[in-house]
């Protein structure tokens, strides 16, 4: 009886683990983002645009920035899952993108940048 109660819980439990850690954490996100700082910020267009609020908008519409031509006519929205791949690989994400990033090869890496960017909204 143990192990078939034992057997349900890891049933349960290893699963939403498996969520919580895809989920990302935003504090090692926040030290992940650190390459990124050298073009974006939160508060205003620099080399890179202005990312606050970045997650759930349309990619290549924030005001004042200069998008190339690739990223305006994507139609992407940067959900968590099409962040995911272009924090993978921008150029392959959107061909012709201006940014040069060449991304990062870690999953674990790329949830807690996304984590992190959730919570500049």
């Amino acid at each position: 009886m143990r192990s078939l109660v034992f057997g349900a819980v890891l049933a349960v439990v290893l699963p939403l683990a498996a969520q919580a850690q895809e989920a990302g954490d935003a504090a090692a996100g926040e030290k992940a983002f650190a390459p990124c700082k050298a073009c974006h910020n939160f508060q205003k267009n620099g080399v890179g645009p202005d990312l606050k609020g970045v997650v759930g908008r349309k990619a290549g519409t924030y005001e004042g920035y200069n998008y190339s031509a690739a990223l305006k006519n994507s139609g992407i929205t940067w959900d968590e899952a099409n962040l995911h791949e272009w924090l993978k690989n921008p150029k392959a994400k959107v061909p012709g993108t201006k940014m040069i990033f060449q991304g990062y090869p870690d999953d674990k890496k790329i949830n807690d940048v996304i984590a992190y960017l959730k919570t500049q909204s």
